[in-house]
């Protein structure tokens, strides 16, 4: 596989470096960001933590408004952000920014066009820790979390597969996509019009339904929710994921906050709080 560095940017000891490859799960080229701590030039293999971005995002947003490389230069822990979705001239496009390039939603997509190119989930979970572990100086120890659309891939994400990931936090995550307009559009695009298969990636469904029984574990949840959040009402519905989490017994501790937004001030605002949490969970803090 062909991979190429766009960019390096060393950052509190560490580096932030870029990456193109082609992918063979989603048919195009992808870029994604990797922040390697310094221990990782040490000769020593760091654990580590994916980033899903929100809608319109890319692999940048994060790496370069959230302020997370000097906790995780401390920390010692890897930290990789994806793009959004499949990316290209021939990749399958809407004309709004809650569809198509930028809102891949993290799902396997089963509707033409966008079954093509449009399979995140398995480019997330399969594909980027396999080529990321053969490239890079980490273990296979994993996390994940994300903001907004990227905060419901990484629930779903975690909750699908309990033994790959240690940890999971959410910025605003949308809970309960098949209940909020962004959801029901994607997933009917994607996914088409026999609900019945929506739930699979519904982060409320999931956790309703999760069980430590028969081998199975719990993946410790942290969410933080912004109060003064234009989308929390109609998009976000966290009382959702918080019932579904006291049906279930589900570890999940919410946190709403007074005043804050959307945006990526109050990733910043609380990003020091995420990575200490995953920290805990991947054994180097």
């Amino acid at each position: 596989m062909t991979v190429e560095n766009l960019s390096s940017n060393k950052t509190f000891g560490g580096w932030n470096k870029q990456y193109s490859h082609q992918s063979k799960t989603l048919n195009c080229a992808m870029r994604f960001a990797i922040y390697l701590p310094p221990q990782a030039s040490n000769g020593q293999k760091v654990p580590v933590l994916y980033w899903l971005s929100g809608l319109t995002c890319s692999d940048e947003n994060f790496m370069h408004k959230a302020g997370a490389h000097r906790i995780a230069s401390e920390l010692g822990i890897a930290i990789v952000a994806p793009d959004t979705s499949p990316r290209g001239s021939d990749v399958a496009d809407d004309e709004g920014y809650d569809l198509g390039q930028g809102a891949g939603f993290y799902v396997n997509a089963t509707q033409a066009p966008w079954n093509k190119h449009y399979q995140m989930y398995d480019y997330i979970v399969d594909e980027l820790p396999a080529l990321v572990e053969s490239m890079f100086p980490v273990t296979d120890k994993r996390s994940i979390a994300g903001h907004s659309m990227g905060g419901h891939g990484a629930l779903v994400i975690a909750l699908r597969n309990s033994d790959a990931y240690q940890s999971v936090s959410a910025f605003s995550p949308i809970s309960n996509p098949i209940n909020c307009p962004w959801g029901k559009k994607a997933f009917t695009a994607y996914l088409g019009r026999d609900m019945t298969t929506w739930s699979d990636y519904d982060a409320s469904t999931l956790m309703r339904n999760a069980s430590a029984e028969n081998g199975k574990s719990f993946v410790p949840a942290l969410v933080s929710q912004g109060e003064a959040d234009d989308f929390l009402a109609e998009q976000l519905k966290p009382e959702v994921l918080e019932a579904a989490a006291k049906n279930s017994g589900y570890p999940l501790a919410l946190e709403s906050h007074e005043g804050y937004d959307h945006s990526y001030f109050f990733i910043a605002s609380f990003i020091e709080q995420h990575l200490r949490f995953h920290g805990s969970h991947l054994s180097v803090s």
